[in-house]
Parts: structure tokens; C-alpha cells; sequence
């Protein structure tokens, strides 16, 4: 069993499938946002394999005892989606995101990592623009990632649904999310973070303790230049991927 973060359902679904054809096992997975499936792994659930958005949460679990290894296996960027008519770009980014009449959407801090990056963002626009910090944290709606807002809104993402009924005009979240989210809704905009805003994301991997070997096995696919090749294509930066291969 491997659960991950909701950023990875795609290409993990890919990975995991490639791994088990290739080693005559069926590997289930479940996904959703990083805190919340830690949790659950906290709680007693039976998982062999986490792959969270952030190290924070493989490496409370190694810290609790609950696994055995951990590495950093691959990485993202922050990026916004946004409605045309705002007029989003790298060079008035954050006099947008400041703007009163844009309306903000992220995802939930502390839940999901991708909300922990959004505020680490919002931390380094106060430096840049001293009391950006409260006027961010004060207007973001935090409309995934959440325990209860995760589920699709009519068949669409519930950031796209937002965009769509016009709760927010912007969304901040993975780069590898926006790829998603503009196949739901053509006229969005993608804007990645300006590189003075820009922080982390870092993906971790945890091997739960008396996980057993095929449970090693996926850790190490997930590793290698084959798995990091299938990261790759899904638009994430690898960390394994010699550089001939890349």
C-alpha cells in the first residue's frame, strides 16, 4: 500500500503500476493532502510506502519510530493559476496577490504542504514589502487540501470550481497542479512564483517500519533513473536522474 500526496495521484498511479507489472504485485494506493494521510498512518492505517509533498511529515514519522527510511525524491515549483481579466504576471506578481479587489485562493497550511509553501512565500513578500505577511494571510481562502475540501465539485478540481464561480481569481498551488487545472479551464493563466518569492517544494519518501521487501523494492524504483525519468515527465524535477538522461 502506498499513500501520497493528491499533487502525486498521476504519476505515482504510473509508477506504481510500471513496479508492480515488473515484479508480479499489486500495489493499492490512496491519495490526499500530506498531513492528512500522515495522520492517518499515525492513526494505524496499514501503509507500506509514504510519498508526501514536504520531508516534514516522513520525517516526524521516522521521529515517532513508524519508519524506517527517508529520502528526498523529487521536487516542484509554486505557481498560480489565474482568471485573464487580473492580468497576472512574474512582474507585478505580488502587487496582484496585494491587491484588495483580487480575491486569493490557496490550500490549507499544516493539512497539506502546498498551504505550508504558500505561507513561507507569504513570510519572504513581508520582507520584500513589509506587511504583506497579514494582508496575504488575511485574504487567502483556503479552499483545498483541507479534510473536507477535497472532493471534486461537479467533476471539476474545487480550485477550478472557485475560479469558476468566482470566489477567487487566483489560486497559488503546485506547478504540476496548474498543468491540471488549465485542462479543466482553457483561459486560465499560468504565472510560476517569481524566483524572489520562491520556496521549496520538497517531496519526501517514507519506508514504514516492518514494511518488508517489496515495500524497499518501490522505494528504490521510485529512486532510480526509471522512476525519476517518470517524475520527469509528469513535470517534476528530479533528484536521481543522471544527466545524460535528462
Amino acid at each position: 500500500m502506498l499513500t501520497g500526496a493528491g499533487s502525486l495521484k498521476e504519476v505515482m498511479t504510473e509508477i506504481t503500476r510500471r513496479f508492480g507489472e515488473a515484479n508480479g504485485v499489486l500495489v493499492k494506493t490512496a491519495f490526499g493532502p500530506s498531513g492528512l494521510m500522515r495522520e492517518r498512518i499515525e492513526k494505524g492505517e496499514t501503509v507500506h510506502v509514504f510519498a508526501s509533498a514536504d520531508m516534514g511529515h516522513p520525517l516526524t514519522l521516522r521521529d515517532q519510530g513508524r519508519a524506517s527510511h527517508v529520502a528526498m525524491f523529487t521536487r516542484n515549483a509554486l505557481c498560480a493559476v489565474a482568471k485573464p481579466a487580473i492580468g497576472l504576471s512574474p512582474g507585478n506578481f505580488l502587487e496582484t496577490l496585494l491587491d484588495p479587489a483580487v480575491k486569493l485562493g490557496t490550500s490549507t497550511p499544516k493539512a497539506d504542504p502546498a498551504g505550508d509553501y504558500t505561507w513561507a512565500m507569504f513570510r519572504i513578500a513581508d520582507a520584500l514589502k513589509p506587511g504583506s505577511f497579514a494582508t496575504l494571510e488575511g485574504k487567502a481562502q483556503q479552499i483545498v487540501g483541507g479534510a473536507t475540501s477535497n472532493a471534486d465539485v461537479g467533476g471539476r478540481d474545487p480550485a477550478v470550481a472557485a475560479l469558476a464561480d468566482g470566489r477567487v481569481d487566483l489560486v497559488i498551488g503546485y506547478c504540476t497542479s496548474a498543468r491540471l487545472r488549465v485542462a479543466q479551464m482553457p483561459e486560465l493563466q499560468v504565472v510560476e512564483v517569481p524566483t524572489a518569492m520562491r520556496v521549496g517544494p520538497e517531496y519526501g519518501l517514507a519506508v514504514i517500519k516492518d514494511a518488508g521487501p517489496a515495500a524497499v523494492g518501490l522505494a528504490f524504483y521510485i529512486l532510480s533513473p526509471e522512476g525519476q525519468a517518470i517524475l520527469a515527465r509528469y513535470g517534476f524535477d528530479p533528484v536521481g536522474l543522471p544527466a545524460k538522461t535528462r
